[in-house]
């Protein structure tokens, strides 16, 4: 098990674990309702994991190897990513998505890590993973930020070629992988691990522990699990899943 700092772990209402539904639905009235824009839970988030990926570092300079989706899940990681450059760490994004395919905060937050200067790379064919294995082989901590709550179902070839990987060089070198929100592949609801799915040594969930975590099946993939807010309140958690209101 990972050993994370009894001081620096959140303290956060105990709440029954989201469904992706019900994810969605907090996210949404974070931010029609009280205002919070996107780019502020994102930044919440990446800002949070920060934190835990510096732990898992213990002092180690890198480079640190992130793999960034096309969604959400990958705007969290590229705010990790420029959080630890901001910290003097040598930091190297992977994506199996072209950039014209991200959109919304997830594109925002990749623009501010090119004009950072921050090295990406893309893996969106075989050739290019190829290519990269050997740096690969050479990282000091793996960030896994390519597939968020709303997956479903079996991963594409090329990004399961991607998460393959990691999990290859994670066996053969013993690199830590800390995963963002819950391990790529992992089904959010039912805990199950799909056709290929990120194991991580810990995860760093959002808001609150997803339905998944509390099924058996997911326990070897998810690692050690901590909850990290991201600025929506407990209110809209039990809003969200009808526990009514303590008063």
């Amino acid at each position: 098990m990972v050993h994370i700092g009894a001081m620096t772990q959140p303290q956060y209402l105990s709440t029954p674990g989201l469904t992706r539904a019900e994810v969605r639905e907090v996210d949404r009235l974070a931010q029609s309702e009280l205002g919070i824009p996107g780019l502020v839970l994102m930044e919440n988030a990446g800002l949070g994991a920060t934190h835990y990926a510096l732990e898992l570092l213990a002092g180690r300079p890198g480079p640190v190897a992130l793999f960034c989706g096309g969604g959400n899940n990958g705007g969290d990681g590229y705010v990790v990513a420029r959080q630890l450059a901001n910290r003097g760490l040598e930091v190297r994004c992977y994506s199996p998505f072209p950039v014209d395919a991200l959109h919304g905060d997830a594109a925002i937050q990749r623009r501010i890590v090119e004009r950072m200067g921050i090295w990406c790379a893309s893996v969106a064919t075989p050739v290019e993973l190829g290519a990269v294995q050997p740096e690969l082989h050479q990282a000091t901590l793996f960030v896994d930020a390519l597939l968020g709550t709303g997956f479903q179902g079996s991963v594409r070839p090329q990004l399961a070629s991607v998460i393959q990987t990691m999990n290859g060089v994670r066996a053969m070198t013993g690199v830590r992988t800390l995963a963002l929100d819950l391990p790529s592949g992992l089904d959010c609801d039912h805990g199950e691990p799909s056709n290929a799915t990120v194991q991580a040594d810990l995860t760093v969930t959002f808001i609150a522990r997803k339905r998944g975590f509390d099924m058996p099946n997911s326990h070897g993939w998810t690692g050690q699990v901590v909850v990290m807010p991201v600025g929506a309140p407990d209110t809209l958690v039990q809003r969200v899943q009808g526990v009514p209101p303590a008063f």
